[in-house]
């Protein structure tokens, strides 16, 4: 019998490598298989995993150490210094030249001009110049020197340009005879995001990925503080704040080894994005965590590069209109007071279901008349910008067929919890794995001794799909 550690190793590539081929179209492929024969390798796979998972989970969150080419690698600052005292948030941005300009300064003028002096106050920003052109990284560390003078005197921001240490990037891949264009591009923005999370695991609690061409919402520091602290006593490996392949995606700085070594472990043909929901998946998140609405979005350009190599990336707002709210019936163990109904949280109007003494294990349930494919779900409590009413603490569950004689669901999952008296969250699917939706609860996790309204319960549907 082999070892754990290969058979975690074994896993691990093939689940890789067998998902990546079956969900993505690929260009170059070496050794083909013919669909059946993938769909029975998919099926082996999926109950190796399975019912190794424990182990595989185990083992994989023990690849600590980090790979040679990040304990060897070599940085140069730029611009800045790094700050006195560790930070809530590093804002972690890498950029290389581009042919058709650069957003860089954009993106930067948009991140300190999105957060107010006391937001600035938690966070870093860190840029990663990685462009080998000595003239282009002198240029442009002046340009955000001359620009952003007060943030870098102050720490709040910092230039590097990074460099692998140790033995020469595996697969030859500088050889542009054994390199085609899209694994040269692949391999080196990998390398590259590796480098720059490497330089942040010490600098903050937490790391915010973003790539050279975004502009932020306002207040995204607060509303990414807020979210984390909801967060804080739930299982997440990655929090989504926008719908981009990349940009908004948020990591705890302890995974930061882990994640750096997976990404060299799989420089070529695996683009970076898809890497990360593996990642994810390997620590046991097993879908994206979405949080709506999308705090980081796109200057809308592209690069030729990218447009060969990726597939385009989702559009930034999805257009949902106005909720579906499907026809459904209403269960709580909350008093009700003020002379409403549950019900009265469910309508388009400005009504509300009032309650209170609350106590953890106080349930709101929407019960469907059939399953559906939800889409996104939001939740809003209390009223007016002073929050009151709200409800403090309280998460959001999605429940499944079959029903028990009371009407309610016999099965939950989490999906996330209430963000300041709220909740906005995309549900994601995976085909033949996850189950249409016929409960939705909110479930009460501390004590509250005043009054909460719920109000403005809004469930949208994925068109086609009932």
């Amino acid at each position: 019998m082999y070892h754990c550690f290969w058979r975690c190793v074994v896993a691990i590539v093939s689940l890789l490598l067998c998902s990546f081929f079956l969900h993505e179209k690929i260009q170059n492929v070496e050794h083909k298989l013919l669909l059946k024969e993938k769909e029975k390798v998919w099926q082996i796979l999926v109950q190796q995993i399975s019912s190794e998972s424990k182990n595989h989970l185990e083992t994989f969150k023990e690849m600590q150490q980090r790979s040679p080419l990040l304990q060897h690698a070599k940085y140069k600052v730029l611009a800045g210094a790094p700050p006195q005292q560790k930070k809530l948030l590093t804002v972690g941005i890498s950029s290389v030249q581009h042919p058709r300009g650069s957003y860089l300064l954009d993106t930067l003028q948009s991140v300190f001009e999105a957060s107010s002096e006391p937001e600035q106050k938690s966070i870093v920003v860190l840029v990663h110049l990685s462009d080998p052109d000595p003239e282009w990284l002198r240029q442009t560390a002046a340009n955000i020197s001359r620009l952003f003078a007060p943030h870098i005197d102050a720490r709040k921001l910092l230039v590097i340009h990074g460099l692998p240490g140790g033995s020469p990037l595996p697969g030859n891949l500088n050889d542009a005879s054994h390199t085609s264009p899209c694994e040269a591009l692949y391999s080196r923005q990998k390398v590259d995001y590796a480098l720059l999370m490497n330089f942040a695991s010490s600098l903050s609690d937490y790391f915010l990925l973003m790539e050279d061409h975004v502009h932020c919402s306002p207040k995204f520091v607060s509303a990414i503080y807020w979210a984390l602290s909801a967060w804080e006593k739930l299982p997440w490996v990655i929090l989504e704040f926008s719908s981009l392949n990349i940009s908004g995606k948020v990591f705890r700085t302890s995974d930061l080894s882990r994640l750096t070594s997976f990404f060299l472990l799989f420089l070529k043909d695996i683009p970076a994005h898809l890497l990360l929901s593996k990642f994810s998946f390997l620590l046991g998140q097993t879908v994206p965590i979405s949080l709506a609405p999308n705090l980081f979005h796109s200057w809308g350009y592209n690069f030729t590069a990218k447009n060969t190599c990726y597939q385009e990336e989702g559009e930034e707002e999805e257009n949902l209109g106005k909720p579906n709210n499907p026809p459904a019936s209403f269960f709580t163990n909350m008093m009700s007071t003020g002379s409403t109904i549950p019900e009265y949280a469910y309508f388009m109007s400005e009504s509300y279901f009032q309650t209170q003494y609350l106590m953890p294990g106080h349930k709101y349930t929407v019960v469907f008349d059939k399953p559906h494919k939800v889409s996104h779900i939001k939740f809003l409590t209390g009223m007016g910008k002073q929050r009151i009413y709200y409800l403090q603490q309280g998460q959001v569950e999605l429940g499944y067929e079959p029903v028990l004689e009371n009407n309610v669901c016999a099965r939950y999952s989490l999906l996330g919890p209430l963000v300041k008296g709220k909740f906005y969250q995309k549900v994601y699917y995976e085909e033949g794995f996850v189950e249409a939706v016929k409960c939705v609860r909110l479930l009460v996790t501390a004590p509250h001794d005043y009054t909460v309204w719920i109000r403005n319960i809004s469930i949208w549907i994925k068109s086609g799909k009932g």
